[in-house]
């Protein structure tokens, strides 16, 4: 990193407990001091807020422009490079990719394309054509009989720093009620009643054979390259315990209040995503998001499938809650996430730490995004 420097005037800047109207200055990557008052020299922020870069733990938005179309598969590369501009455009500085290992027989990706993709970040990292920094976050499903051999594809990378055990057998989790479940396959697949029964059957005598032995397996191999784990759709007490046990860092997605307030209390970085704030609730009919913030048990926001929800929900929790003010709405898309995350050089406006900054203004309900600099270099 140079010595390049930039200066900030003019902003309403959200520090880690406060909103104060004044200046920041950057050097060599960092923020090198911080103001208040009027300044006249650097970019004029003309009001609009300047907040940290966006911390994105869990996006599964890559996969949808490296698949398009049913059978379409666009050049990788390319695919990254698209996504990533999304992502930056959307105030996201960070973000962990979610790739998926353990795949249906008939699923139309595989484990070969999301080492394809892990690939092409890595590529297009080393060629500095992104915006954003970029980790990979394996999303590893128990209950498929390929999830080992999924994860081994991707042997001791050294950018996949963060894995979910997920389990999607009918009945648990995120499909606690049958009727959602088979609602959601039987849409998909155009299932019969009797093809839907022999489906659930199959699917839940599986998971009762190899689900706790992967978990295992997967937790322990986390432990021994320093990779976090986080749960994913726990809805009984029975679940976190598990969790626990697996010395699992972040609940993802937690179904219920019973699970989400256990989660909190034993310390794991409860994350649900920025749609369900936006839309008002869960499309699977779950626990909202907001209702785990009233509750006081909700830490950390994810944009999901929709990357500018990420923003647009923590401010509209800071609007909505009044015991939320927005300095702890922009904590959970930033300093939290970063810091479960282990990227303690990031997520907050404080001298020291790396200038992934965002300059945003908001008009009516929907913030718009007028900057982002990462480690000092305008990105977007």
């Amino acid at each position: 990193m140079t010595e390049m420097t930039h200066s900030f005037r003019n902003a309403r800047l959200v520090l880690p407990d406060e909103v104060i109207e004044g200046s920041l200055d950057t050097r060599a990557g960092l923020i090198s001091g911080i103001a208040t008052g009027p300044s006249a020299h650097g970019h004029d922020c003309e009001g609009d807020y300047l907040i940290p870069g966006l911390v994105e733990l869990h996006t599964d938005h890559l996969e949808v422009h490296y698949a398009p179309r049913p059978k379409v598969r666009w050049n990788p590369v390319s695919s990254v490079q698209a996504h990533d501009a999304q992502i930056a455009c959307a105030g996201i500085t960070t973000v962990f990719d979610a790739l998926r290992i353990g795949m249906d027989e008939d699923a139309d990706l595989q484990a070969a394309d999301m080492r394809l993709l892990a690939d092409a970040i890595e590529t297009a990292q080393a060629e500095n054509r992104l915006r954003a920094d970029h980790f990979i976050h394996l999303r590893c499903e128990v209950s498929a009989p390929d999830v080992m051999e999924g994860f081994e594809i991707f042997g001791h990378d050294p950018r996949v720093k963060l894995i979910s055990l997920m389990d999607h057998t009918p009945g648990q989790r995120q499909f606690v009620s049958l009727d959602a479940y088979k609602l959601y396959y039987k849409s998909k697949k155009g299932f019969t009643d009797e093809q839907m029964a022999e489906f659930i059957e199959k699917r839940r005598a599986r998971a009762d054979d190899i689900a706790p032995r992967n978990r295992k397996l997967l937790s322990a191999i986390a432990a021994e390259h320093g990779i976090i784990i986080a749960s994913h759709d726990d809805a009984t007490v029975a679940h976190v315990d598990e969790a626990i046990s697996l010395n699992t860092r972040i609940a993802e997605f937690p179904t219920t209040l019973e699970a989400a307030r256990a989660s909190h209390a034993a310390g794991m970085g409860v994350l649900m995503g920025g749609p369900n704030v936006v839309r008002g609730g869960s499309h699977s009919g779950n626990i909202s998001a907001r209702a785990l913030a009233e509750d006081g048990c909700l830490d950390i926001l994810s944009s999901d499938y929709v990357p500018v929800s990420l923003l647009q929900a923590a401010f509209q929790l800071a609007d909505e809650i009044d015991s939320l003010t927005l300095p702890r709405a922009i904590a959970m898309v930033t300093s939290t996430p970063a810091d479960m995350a282990g990227l303690h050089d990031r997520g907050r406006l404080v001298e020291g730490r790396r200038a992934d900054l965002v300059q945003v203004r908001m008009v009516g309900s929907v913030p718009v995004v007028r900057g982002v600099w990462r480690e000092g270099r305008r990105v977007a």
